[in-house]
């Protein structure tokens, strides 16, 4: 049993004392929301960290992404993958549009490039492909599907932050890019998110859609929304950017311990190292099979036994869920590869203030079943 839970994620919360003059700064400027100065300073260095041209601050990464299919005015069918977290596909319903789903590539678990032609139809629109658990997508065979159809591409990001491949930061890739700043994410800002554009135009756009439509004080021009970020989650982006770089050595390092302690354990695997050029080391999944004595729902709650909280992402498929299970792409003959992984992958705890010792009983707990 563990002298105390071991979850999954904590959020990375820097010293207190250290918030502090960020809180006295909020109180003596009285502005607490719509783009201060710790709003409009966290814009710029996180361009200046990410590798990016524009970026814009929302409430959450689920809000920012409603808003970047609407800044792209996208219609119809988008394909997607079932396998996400399910604010996703959710996003595309609250635009009024049809998920199509296709398949997981067995290995990288993103999206399959190959299965995404077949799925095109003259209604399809987009594509919004995953980075799941950070690790890129095929970016440069989806870049070229969407060229040949003339299809917007969406990335959902809300895994990347600080991921970078062949050509710098993957942020870069496709129309728009989505990241999530929730608590458990490798940068956090509380509650947060935002939108990575290519171009100021975008961004104008982007900024007005997440402030009602405003573009001064009495002119509307858009439906938009209310997808503000806070002066005091802006501060606290600041004060975890100062650490961030720290918090991803300390992930690897994790990564490189589960890799060890695990690898020769019949029917475990662990899922592949990202073959990014900078990885965040945002999950570490595991893959149950036949071969282990136990399936992986097993494991899950012989790890909860000794109070370890383990999490099936993602368990149940996106298009299990009732609001998609009706859509002709959801049935599992489309999906073999997304359900298999959903069955038998395990995310195990990663954070940087685990301790050596903890993470070295979660793999005795693994080690014991045999």
């Amino acid at each position: 049993m563990a002298t105390k839970p071991i979850y999954v994620t904590q959020p990375y919360l820097p010293p207190l004392e250290e918030f502090t003059p960020y809180l006295e700064q909020i109180w003596k400027n009285k502005i607490l929301t719509n783009g201060g100065p710790f709003h409009q300073q966290l814009e710029k260095e996180l361009c200046d960290y990410l590798g990016v041209k524009y970026i814009s601050l929302f409430t959450n990464g689920t809000i920012a992404l409603i808003t970047a299919l609407q800044a792209l005015k996208i219609t119809g069918e988008v394909i997607t993958t079932p396998y996400s977290f399910v604010a996703t596909a959710h996003s595309l319903l609250w635009n009024g549009l049809k998920p199509v789903f296709v398949d997981i590539d067995p290995l990288t678990l993103n999206i399959d490039p190959k299965k995404i032609e077949a799925a095109i139809t003259p209604q399809t629109t987009a594509i919004l492909p995953v980075h799941c658990y950070g690790n890129p997508c095929e970016v440069d065979a989806i870049q070229n599907i969407a060229d040949k159809f003339n299809l917007k591409v969406i990335y959902d990001a809300a895994h990347a932050f600080a991921v970078q491949c062949h050509c710098g930061s993957i942020l870069n890739h496709g129309n728009l890019s989505i990241l999530s700043f929730h608590a458990t994410k490798v940068f956090n800002t509380f509650e947060g998110g935002a939108i990575v554009s290519p171009d100021a135009k975008i961004k104008q756009q982007i900024d007005q859609l997440k402030n009602f439509g405003f573009i001064d004080e009495i002119t509307v021009v858009t439906p938009g929304i209310n997808g503000k970020m806070s002066e005091i989650n802006a501060a606290l982006g600041l004060l975890q950017l100062k650490y961030v770089d720290q918090v991803i050595s300390r992930r690897e390092e994790i990564d490189r311990n589960y890799r060890n302690g695990l690898k020769d354990i019949k029917g475990i695997t662990c899922v592949n190292k990202s073959k990014s050029e900078k990885s965040n080391y945002a999950y570490f999944p595991i893959m149950i099979d036949s071969d282990y004595p136990i399936n992986r729902d097993s494991l899950y709650q012989k790890l909860q036994e000794h109070e370890v909280y383990a999490r099936r992402y993602f368990f149940p498929l996106i298009s299990d869920f009732p609001m998609y299970s009706g859509l002709a792409s959801a049935k599992h003959v489309n999906l073999i590869h997304a359900r298999i992984a959903s069955n038998q992958v395990l995310c195990l705890p990663i954070y940087p203030n685990i301790l050596d010792e903890e993470q070295a009983q979660v793999i005795d707990i693994i080690r014991s079943v045999h």
